[in-house]
């Protein structure tokens, strides 16, 4: 078990899970997360799309990273995304009409997501396909569980169901202010605080071990 946690595998995968998640630790992915979370089917289909992108797009990029010329190496990045964009964008529309119609613009805007952009250039530019792939699947998957936490929350409070199922009590009273702007920013900001603090009380068992650690060398000497 040692050796998978100490592998580059299992890093670059929890990067994007967790250690820099894209939402909570670089603040990416920011207006999506906000303006799509008020119903659950809009949060998975924003965020397989999104994983798609980023994971076809680390393919692509790190495949022909040898043969990008520096100085367009923006310029390749867009076109590549908005290639993958607008197949997902096709796709939601031929068989998700419905939620195509909901969050519609919102897919377009995927090309101008800063977690696609900034994977490509921090990561599948200087690295090869198998750790490229990884590294999109952690961070798509990252940001889509973040939507979907969101979106639970957002949609349960806000219409009393979630993907149309009834989960809360016939006597309950929608929360409209959930599904709104404001219920949006309440939800991050308390996931935010949530994230933020597991992270700082792992950083501090962590330095307690280490410092334990170099103690027992210290005393074996």
């Amino acid at each position: 078990m040692s050796k998978i946690t100490q592998s580059k595998s299992y890093k670059v995968l929890m990067d994007g899970l967790w250690n820099d998640h894209p939402v909570c630790s670089m603040i990416l992915g920011i207006c999506s997360s906000l303006a799509i979370t008020n119903k659950l089917e809009n949060a998975i289909v924003m965020g397989l799309g999104v994983t798609f992108c980023l994971v076809c797009t680390a393919v692509f990029i790190s495949a022909m990273r040898n043969f990008i010329p520096s100085h367009a190496r923006m310029i390749v990045y867009m076109i590549v995304i908005a290639s993958f964009v607008i197949i997902v964008d096709r796709f939601i529309k031929a068989y998700y009409p419905d939620i195509s119609e909901a969050i519609g613009p919102y897919i377009g805007l995927i090309i101008t997501n800063c977690i696609l952009m900034g994977r490509a250039e921090a990561f599948a530019i200087k690295n090869g396909i198998f750790y490229s792939v990884l590294d999109g699947i952690g961070y798509g998957l990252g940001y889509t569980y973040t939507l979907v936490v969101f979106s639970v929350i957002r949609e349960s409070f806000g219409f009393g169901s979630i993907l149309g199922m009834r989960v809360m009590p016939q006597n309950w009273t929608n929360w409209v202010v959930m599904v709104m702007a404001p219920g949006a920013f309440f939800v991050l900001s308390l996931y935010l605080w949530i994230y933020k603090t597991l992270r700082s009380v792992r950083v501090e068992r962590k330095s307690v071990v280490n410092k334990g650690h170099d103690l027992l060398l210290r005393s074996k000497k």
